[in-house]
């Protein structure tokens, strides 16, 4: 399909899947019996190793089992930890931004951050020695 050509687009699927599979998970761990704290972290653990797999490959056509790749792929779900946790706790406070509106935020500000991250940096195309040299 043509539409699957753009890079936005499978952006878009995985992380809609990714989203999707984390509150599956959730549910489903929760559902079991396992504890709050834990159902949350193991199925947020699971849903970045998804959430990595899809983009390196689907999305950026990367190979998995890039080490560099990996860890920058970590420092940027770090970075969108402390961007989310920034937004919920400084807006309200500072502006009186409603909670449930800063939550919004987060929920369309981290998806362009990541495609921002993503592209021009984790699975940004490595640059040949002609390239540097030339």
């Amino acid at each position: 399909m043509r539409i699957l050509q753009s890079k936005l687009v499978r952006f878009g699927i995985v992380g809609g899947g990714t989203a999707l599979a984390y509150v599956a998970l959730y549910m489903t761990f929760l559902a079991i019996g396992m504890p709050q704290i834990a159902a949350n972290g193991t199925a947020f653990l699971l849903a970045v190793m998804l959430q990595y797999a899809g983009q390196a490959s689907f999305t950026f056509g990367r190979q998995l089992n890039d080490r560099i790749q990996i860890v920058r792929f970590a420092v940027m779900v770090c970075l969108g930890f402390a961007s989310s946790a920034l937004i919920t706790a400084v807006l309200p406070a500072l502006i009186g931004v409603p909670d449930w509106a800063a939550a919004a935020l987060v929920t369309v500000y981290l998806p362009v951050q990541n495609y921002i991250f993503m592209t021009l940096w984790v699975f940004a195309a490595p640059i040949s020695r002609t390239e540097i040299t030339s």
